[in-house]
């Protein structure tokens, strides 16, 4: 492939992705890395029982304050047979669609980066959880999840070699996966009155 055919690729927005925005921000942040900085924010209520209520909030980050376009909130909740209401999806569940959304969202911008067109792409993602830790019965058992499968169904005009390269490239750049996969700190503080 000539350095020509991949500017022209980088000027032509595709899958939905704005590439010429997507390279221009590469290079933005390339040459200020302080840009690359940023702080995302979510609140939550307890409404009752397991229910709660989240909404996420205005972010910072490339040099400035920004607000999503719409509000977005989320109720989460258990379902009856672990004492819940059902009002809302488990916790669990959101991180399950958190590694989804991240994941086929890398796809997307990659697949676009590297001229190559989606026609489809399709995930299932399933979490194993054994409940002895998260209720107490066992100090052996996790909390969370024991193992974590992730399936895709994807199609476009490359090879199949081409198109696993680019879920690959996904996963070695995804936020979530890497939460996931290396931990993150988790600092709570409490004012209790």
């Amino acid at each position: 492939m000539t350095q020509q055919t991949v500017a022209k690729r980088e000027k032509v927005p595709m899958n939905g992705v704005d590439t010429p925005t997507l390279f221009a921000t590469i290079n933005a942040v390339k040459d200020q890395p302080e840009l690359a900085k940023f702080r995302f924010r979510a609140s939550s209520r307890w409404m009752n029982g397991t229910h709660s209520r989240s909404k996420v909030e205005a972010f910072t980050g490339a040099g400035g304050t920004h607000t999503h376009d719409a509000q977005y909130g989320f109720d989460a909740d258990h379902p009856k047979v672990l004492t819940g209401t059902g009002k809302g999806a488990t916790p669990v569940e959101f991180l399950l669609h958190g590694l989804a959304g991240c994941l086929t969202a890398g796809i997307a911008n990659v697949a676009a980066a590297r001229g190559v067109k989606l026609t489809e792409v399709e995930s299932t993602v399933e979490g194993d959880m054994n409940m002895l830790g998260i209720l107490g019965l066992s100090e052996e058992v996790r909390n969370g999840y024991e193992t974590i499968r992730v399936n895709f169904k994807i199609k476009g005009d490359a090879p199949a070699e081409k198109l696993q390269q680019i879920v690959e490239q996904s996963r070695n750049r995804s936020a979530v996966y890497d939460v996931i996969t290396k931990g993150t700190p988790v600092e709570i503080n409490v004012e209790a009155a």
